[in-house]
């Protein structure tokens, strides 16, 4: 293999961490999962939904790690490697196909978050509800600024990837995961102060069973699925950069704890602020770019400066949590053209953000200014949302369990999650019978409802 085609490693394990937590870590954490507590009573979800990551989140990242660092290479050559010429080998095309296709609409939106740190800067979040309505309604379908900052974004994207997997992933993953978790307790500070922030604080803290249903564990089920990336080929392919001293166990505990730390944090930002100002939390997606600046505007109307800072800290915490993950998405497809193509990194890097804008481009399009970008009476953005969140995720998930349990030897699982009997791990029996029949199950749940048979 030539020089240009050798795969790097993380070079240090906070570098393992902090790359794949940034990879799991996104607007999931700070956007979606605040709100869907928020329409599944509070506290009470929050410990369903870590129940979801301990049973399902942890045995199945476990599952995309050692496929990937077993085979050390792309996702869909890893899953080729263990399939043996069995039709295995297209789940792991499956999870390439779906970072590719979450990374066309998913940049459009990241690129929003730009535009919103250029409004906190130069003072234009002002307003009344209705302002902040029109606002985003009106740059959302404007057919060409949310394209120049979605290019913008995946030119960010592409200068980390092309410096390599040490030098440019792992090295941006220690400046970013900090300087996001430093933002976010800045902005929890900020939050927890304002008046009447403690009924915020007991709606998230304080369990209220009462609301619990059937569909509370679905959506538990399903935010822990999409909020630790499972089936979108990232896990995989950061884990063919794992050095072979790498505690797999630890390494999903470890990311797993960090992603519902953040998601809690981001609980703890965003509900006293709406709460102190009379708004109820469960405002749906629009929370972030709708009701939250009106929250700004009513809780530090009367501080500018101070309304000024946090405005312009959480936006630039949104852009810092959508980056990381775009980096992830991106990195599925360059290691799969690099590697299955035999071209250099850059090459490769350099094709794929072209096809992120051009397909981030028509999925933008199709909100404004292409009404008749539509397919099954979907604009394309909505499409390939309602496409990979309810088809390609559960789906991979699903059979990369069944792939696991059922198919691939045992020895090479027991070898890859105790370091070839380095690492104790007593749990390895019953870590084979969840993938076998909880996992599956539990994903099988999902899937019938997200497509609303359940």
């Amino acid at each position: 293999m030539s020089k240009s085609l050798e795969r790097g490693n993380f070079g240090t394990k906070l570098g393992v961490i902090l790359a794949t937590a940034g990879g799991a870590v996104g607007l999931g954490n700070v956007w979606r999962f605040p709100y869907v507590t928020g329409q599944n009573g509070g506290a009470a979800f929050i410990l369903i939904y870590f129940l979801c990551v301990l049973i399902m989140g942890v045995p199945v990242m476990l599952c995309e790690f050692l496929i990937g660092r077993h085979a050390q290479t792309n996702t869909a050559r890893a899953y080729s490697k263990l399939a043996n010429g069995t039709p295995w080998k297209w789940v792991g095309y499956m999870g390439v196909l779906t970072a590719a296709l979450i990374i066309g609409y998913y940049g459009v939106v990241s690129g929003w978050t730009l535009q919103y740190v250029l409004a906190s800067v130069t003072g234009q979040l002002h307003g009344t509800p209705d302002d902040f309505r029109a606002y985003f309604s009106e740059f959302s379908t404007n057919p060409i600024k949310p394209i120049i900052w979605m290019t913008l974004l995946v030119g960010m994207t592409h200068y980390v990837i092309v410096h390599g997997i040490e030098d440019g992933i792992e090295k941006a993953s220690k400046i970013m995961m900090p300087l996001l978790f430093l933002l976010l307790l800045v902005l929890v500070g900020c939050s927890l102060m304002l008046p009447g922030a403690m009924d915020g604080v007991e709606f998230l803290l304080k369990p209220d069973f009462s609301k619990v249903t059937g569909k509370t564990f679905l959506e538990a089920l399903g935010q822990s699925f999409f909020s630790l990336s499972i089936a979108m080929g990232c896990l995989c392919t950061y884990a063919s950069y794992f050095k072979r001293e790498t505690n797999l166990v630890g390494t999903a505990f470890q990311i797993s704890i960090i992603d519902t730390f953040v998601a809690i944090l981001a609980g703890l930002m965003i509900f006293p602020a709406p709460m102190s100002v009379g708004v109820q939390p469960d405002s749906g997606p629009s929370l972030i770019f709708i009701t939250l600046p009106n929250v700004f505007e009513q809780a530090f109307g009367s501080m500018p400066v101070v309304q000024y800072v946090v405005s312009l800290a959480f936006y630039i915490l949104l852009s810092i949590a959508a980056l990381t993950s775009n980096i992830s998405l991106h990195e599925v497809s360059t290691s799969f053209l690099s590697e299955e193509l035999r071209i250099g990194r850059r090459k490769a890097a350099t094709f794929v953000s072209l096809m992120c804008v051009i397909v981030g481009a028509f999925c933008s399009l199709s909100l404004g200014g292409w009404e008749w970008a539509k397919l099954f009476g979907m604009p394309f953005f909505d499409l390939f949302d309602w496409f990979t969140a309810n088809i390609c995720l559960p789906l991979g998930g699903f059979f990369t369990c069944l792939f696991i349990g059922w198919f691939v030897e045992h020895k090479i699982i027991h070898d890859e999650i105790t370091n070839w009997g380095t690492s104790n791990y007593h749990f390895f029996h019953l870590f084979v019978f969840v993938v076998k029949y909880i996992c599956p199950l539990f994903i099988l749940f999902i899937f019938l409802h997200q497509l609303g048979w359940v």
